[in-house]
């Protein structure tokens, strides 16, 4: 036959059939099916995993949040909270450790570079 120019041969189009062993071809589709169910519960594990650890986050969140609202209940009534006053002497002590470092720094520099 003669299409378009192009001499066609008869018969098949397409892949040729191979000659494959039908158990092991089905060997292959069972072990297939058992990865693809492995990876499957694996992902659940990771995806339970995940959800469990944000719920744990979640609970978290909203405990801080809570003890917010009642510090701030309490300043409304003119009341300093114990953590609040341990908060701002805490930062008041961390900025003097910081001037102290800062200036032993610039000392050990200064005599670093007056010693050639």
């Amino acid at each position: 036959q003669v299409v378009g120019g192009k001499v066609k041969k008869p018969g098949k189009r397409g892949r040729k059939p191979a000659k494959i062993d039908l158990k092991a071809k089905l060997e292959r589709s069972r072990q297939s099916a058992r990865e693809c169910r492995a990876r499957k519960k694996l992902r659940y594990q990771y995806l339970e995993e995940l959800v469990s650890s944000r719920e744990r986050a979640i609970c978290a969140l909203r405990e801080e949040l809570e003890m917010y609202k009642q510090w701030c209940m309490a300043m409304d009534q003119g009341k300093i909270p114990s953590e609040i006053k341990a908060l701002l002497t805490g930062e008041e002590q961390g900025k003097a450790q910081q001037n102290s470092t800062k200036l032993a720094k610039a000392a050990k520099t200064e005599a670093n570079s007056s010693n050639p």
